[in-house]
């Protein structure tokens, strides 16, 4: 496994493993600009991309995981983990926050095996589905 910075080049790449992208044209376009804004990571295995994670510092001046992406084919692999404890490295010392839907139970189990533990929700972004934050304390 491994995780570098993106680059245009990646950004086919990137939405090809996105669910989402799939049936949401803004999607590509998101990751085109995350690409460009420095902060969108590729993950890989075997050399091929197999998904992506977005680090942010837009959350109250904290680091936020804004996107952790892996493709369908590659999940249950321990690369969405390896993102977010890449993140953890890279944001030592600080407070880390992220967040995920109420229904989405295996993003919730990835945070809480990656040392995160819930700091609060949202209501109102998805109707229905509150987001829950998360924060993984300062090393």
């Amino acid at each position: 496994m491994h995780i570098r910075l993106a680059i245009s080049e990646d950004s086919e790449a990137l939405c090809a493993v996105d669910t989402v992208a799939a049936t949401d044209g803004g999607r590509c376009r998101q990751i085109r600009a995350w690409i460009g804004s420095g902060c969108c990571y590729a993950v890989e295995a075997n050399g091929r991309i197999c998904g992506y994670g977005v680090l942010t510092d837009h959350f109250f001046g904290h680091a936020f995981i804004e996107m952790v992406m892996i493709g369908r084919e590659f999940r249950r692999q321990g690369l969405g983990e390896f993102a977010i404890v890449h993140f953890q490295r890279m944001t030592a010392g600080s407070k880390l926050f992220s967040s995920t839907n109420m229904s989405n139970r295996p993003m919730q189990m990835l945070f809480a095996k990656c040392g995160f533990k819930p700091s609060g929700y949202i209501d109102n972004l998805d109707d229905g589905d509150p987001e829950i934050v998360f924060v993984s304390p300062a090393a």
